[in-house]
């Protein structure tokens, strides 16, 4: 299980909840894009269009510059492949609560690419301090512990 681009950041600015494996709609050259490392989730967020998750701001950039389809457009929205019950919990579980669904990483599992999403909350300012304070503390401890 390779991990082809990963949103490192989402974990600090986000309180994860709940994550989800999700298949996502590719064209041919994207996979390859995809599996060369081109692939950027920063900034990248799931809604919901028509009761079917969709991927917006995750950008592919062209697996080969001089071979790219004409009209190709790197941060389009892609879709998002889970089972009923798992869009019925996130649409139930977001509605009203002030969460977000975000992509944390893409990786493959056997020929396919997958997404990992999570149910997050956004965290305030004194929560991300919090985290820093942990983080550093946990890091002292590890250093004294060797």
């Amino acid at each position: 299980m390779a991990k082809y681009a990963q949103n490192k950041k989402i974990r600090f600015d986000y309180e994860v909840l709940d994550t989800f494996e999700a298949g996502i709609i590719l064209s041919g050259h994207e996979t390859k894009a995809v599996k060369t490392g081109k692939a950027t989730l920063t900034g990248a967020f799931v809604i919901f269009q028509d009761n079917k998750p969709v991927l917006l701001n995750a950008t592919i950039k062209p697996y080969q510059a001089n071979n790219t389809p004409e009209g190709y457009e790197e941060s389009r929205t892609r879709e998002l492949l889970l089972n009923k019950k798992e869009i019925a919990k996130l649409l139930a579980e977001k509605e009203g609560k002030n969460l977000t669904i975000v992509p944390l990483s893409l990786y493959s599992k056997g020929d396919l690419i997958k997404a990992e999403i999570a149910l997050a909350r956004r965290r305030k300012k004194a929560d991300k301090r919090d985290a820093i304070k942990k983080r550093d503390s946990d890091k002292k401890i590890r250093k004294i512990t060797k």
